[in-house]
């Protein structure tokens, strides 16, 4: 399965991607990671990709211009829907997780901040929610997604080799 993760924090994935069952599915190549830093898409020396709510509001969001550009070549990379990491999203459950390994990629989108700027919800084709809590930014949900489906995928790999084998 091919994951593209949206995220200004890329970083944030190391640790999780360089252990355990993740590490070797990516080294066998069941998995395969890329990244998008919409910071890379940014026109401006400090690279800025949060602003106030088109239209008022609290608090920041992440610019929809940047986003855009970074979901796109996402998008183009993977050939995927892209889900939105969000509070407000349908929530992860095992029925979800099996679905989501049945597709050949995913495009993730890490929000930050208040969220997303609302401009961007064209571009967005669901959104996935891991619980009723509030957490610093949609990565440590994105671990979750990426961790589940690929261990659907893996599970569905070893089941087809055992019956293979036996």
């Amino acid at each position: 399965m091919r994951i593209a993760i949206v995220t200004i924090f890329p970083q944030m994935f190391d640790g999780f991607v360089c252990e355990g069952m993740t590490r070797r599915a990516l080294e066998v190549g069941q998995l395969q990671l890329e990244f998008r830093n919409p910071r890379d898409f940014t026109e401006d020396n400090h690279r800025q990709v949060d602003d106030r709510p088109y239209g008022g509001g609290p608090g920041m969001v992440m610019m929809a211009a940047p986003l855009d550009q970074a979901i796109s070549s996402a998008r183009a990379a993977v050939r995927a829907r892209v889900i939105y990491l969000s509070p407000q999203g349908r929530r992860l459950e095992q029925k979800r997780v099996r679905e989501l390994a049945g597709e050949a990629g995913l495009v993730l989108l890490a929000g930050r901040y208040e969220g997303v700027d609302e401009r961007i919800r064209g571009y967005i084709d669901g959104d996935i929610s891991i619980g009723d809590m509030v957490l610093s930014a949609g990565d440590p949900a994105g671990w979750c997604v990426v961790d589940a489906v690929h261990i659907q995928v893996v599970g569905q790999t070893l089941v087809c080799q055992n019956l293979c084998d036996g």
